[in-house]
């Protein structure tokens, strides 16, 4: 009973230990589980930064020039930097734990095995001498039991007179035996008895304690073992915490570095126009017999008196709302020809005296034109944009002032640059030549010559770009009415070469119904005395004729760039139809202007169509 109750022990103890062994595979799956969460997360958090990371030489690194947007780049790089530490959380759990765990776990498995194999063998032994001890018991009792009967069986023989003498003989000898052979295993039964109970007292207080002992101590160890494991697990996490805390500071830092005023005038810089507020509209009397007529700082200015500004004559630049086409508010205040009007139903000019859009034909009420501005859709292209192809200019005049001046100042500095460039390969050759000079062995200096001869020529066309460009800003800047003489750029070339860049460029931007176009509906006039004009406009040299054309129909030219001929009337072609129905002519010097295409027919010079 007691074997069966011990053996009872070891089984409890042998599950017990294995329900050890399977919490700490529990808790070693449950760490790696956690791993590979950190490294998910660490993953996704990359993955999230690079998606709204700016892509290279798109307009969004533009957009990063803004407080609030360079804030927000800081934010996804120190998310970067915040994943790296749920990897790090990932690599120290798996090499700490769940590595030193995996290794434990197969110890603790050999140590459990190695101490129920030694508590099993303690069993047999035990058991094998109580064995022996019975079947020694067995055979003393039995060896007794013999000796009684061969005694009794001699003392019956010895009191019969009638068995011999031999018989009783011999039955005496064999109740010695039999008393010989129970003293024997008497002995023996003494001996294995003594034996098993030392067996015994060593099982019960030696053996089986030591073995229970080992078992306990596995069994605390592995308690402990996995406490440390959770601690270290807490620790791991506990060590980012700084570095998590920096990224957390960094990206408060970022969001505080966020200035709106900056954004804010970065923002009015992009788009700030150099466009000056309309004007107040005069009160238009039609009780007077008199054309209506807008002040010259209005919104729209009118072709003025000819004859005291001839030099500005159809002309002269309007200032602009900022968010206003000039030609959209052009056209609904003054009615001027958006289309060229079409040829008159009849040959004679008296059937249609000023076409069918005749400036002279009755307005419609100001009030009716600004509501249909509200309500009329902005449009995408402009008479002068769709004339020439809608293409941007080289000189950016399709650009407001402001806009026009950093653009041109831009590319002045990169030609500049270009041309430091150049002159710095230059140096270099003209060094090395010196050297080949002085020591021909090294080189033959002749070599180097057609490559000096490629780079003077290349410095001298950059030049030639950055007076051009130059000449450009200067007269952008002269336009801007708010900027100072101080602010100009100190150029030589400002008034002595692009005083005809100025006036060809008015010219160039004007479409005939004397409105400005798209590209250059956002400019304002020039803040430049008019005798300076005087001088400019003196030394432009006139288009060259390209033909000639006779007017089939009388057309009176009442708007801005247009010219009024009369049927049968022969003039100078100076730039034919581009496509928008209008030709523009030549009078004389001092008159030129557009003309519908359908009201003449054009004589076009060979060679000078060719060229």
């Amino acid at each position: 009973h007691f074997f069966d109750s011990l053996q009872d022990q070891f089984d409890n103890l042998e599950k017990h230990t294995q329900w050890g062994i399977d919490v700490l595979e529990k808790y070693i799956k449950f760490v790696k589980e956690r791993t590979e969460i950190e490294l998910s997360y660490a993953k996704q958090l990359r993955n999230l930064s690079k998606k709204y990371q700016p892509k290279k030489n798109s307009k969004e690194e533009e957009e990063y020039r803004y407080t609030s947007t360079r804030a927000f780049l800081a934010t996804l790089n120190e998310m970067n930097d915040y994943a790296g530490q749920h990897e790090v959380i990932s690599e120290n759990m798996t090499s700490l734990i769940t590595g030193e765990l995996t290794r434990y776990v197969q110890e603790l498995k050999q140590e459990r095995k190695s101490h129920f194999h030694d508590g099993r063998k303690a069993q047999q032994h035990i058991e094998t001498c109580w064995k022996q001890l019975e079947a020694s018991k067995r055979r003393f009792e039995r060896d007794c039991k013999e000796a009684d009967r061969a005694q009794q069986y001699f003392e019956k023989m010895d009191a019969d007179i009638n068995v011999t003498k031999a018989d009783v003989e011999k039955a005496r000898q064999q109740a010695q035996l039999r008393h010989q052979m129970a003293e024997d295993s008497k002995a023996e039964y003494s001996s294995t008895l003594q034996k098993f109970n030392s067996e015994q007292h060593d099982h019960y207080y030696t053996h089986i304690p030591n073995i229970f002992q080992k078992i306990q101590e596995m069994e605390e160890r592995r308690i402990v073992r996995i406490g440390e494991s959770m601690k270290t697990f807490a620790e791991v996490d506990r060590q980012v915490i700084p570095i998590i805390g920096k990224c957390l500071d960094e990206i408060t830092k970022a969001a505080e570095s966020i200035d709106h005023k900056n954004d804010s005038q970065l923002v009015i810089e992009a788009f700030k126009s150099g466009f000056e507020p309309p004007g107040d509209i005069d009160f238009e009397d039609f009780t007077q017999p008199m054309k209506r007529t807008v002040s010259e700082s209005s919104l729209s200015n009118s072709r003025g008196d000819g004859k005291s500004e001839p030099k500005f004559g159809g002309k002269s630049k309007g200032k602009l709302w900022p968010f206003i086409k000039k030609n959209k508010l052009m056209s609904l205040l003054t009615s001027p020809h958006q289309p060229p009007p079409p040829p008159p139903a009849s040959a004679s000019p008296s059937a249609v005296p000023n076409g069918p859009q005749s400036p002279k034909q009755q307005k419609e009420p100001l009030s009716h034109r600004f509501n249909e501005f509200m309500t009329s859709k902005p449009k995408i292209h402009c008479f002068r944009s769709l004339k020439r192809g809608g293409a941007g200019p080289e000189d950016f005049s399709n650009l407001p002032p402001e806009q026009r001046r950093k653009k041109l100042q831009q590319k002045v500095d990169e030609l500049n640059k270009d041309i430091q460039k150049e002159m710095d390969q230059r140096d270099a050759l003209t060094k090395m030549k010196d050297v080949y000079i002085k020591n021909p062995q090294m080189g033959d200096p002749a070599s180097v010559d057609h490559r000096l001869a490629e780079l003077g020529q290349n410095i001298e066309k950059l030049r030639i770009e950055v007076q051009k460009f130059e000449g450009w800003l200067a007269e952008v800047e002269g336009r801007l009415p708010m900027r100072t003489e101080q602010a100009r750029r100190q150029s030589g070339l400002y008034e002595a070469q692009n005083s005809s860049a100025v006036n060809s460029c008015a010219q160039d931007r004007e479409s005939p119904d004397g409105s400005y176009t798209e590209e250059q509906s956002q400019e304002t006039e020039m803040k430049v005395p008019a005798t300076d004009f005087d001088d400019e406009f003196d030394d432009e040299e006139p288009l060259p004729t390209i033909g000639t054309c006779k007017a089939l129909y009388t057309f009176e030219g009442q708007n801005e760039g247009t010219i009024s001929v009369a049927e049968g009337e022969m003039l100078y072609v100076i730039e034919e139809d581009k496509g928008d129905g209008w030709t523009r002519i030549r009078r004389n010097e001092d008159e030129e202007g557009y003309v519908p295409t359908s009201y003449v027919e054009v004589y076009l010079d060979k060679n000078a169509k060719g060229a």
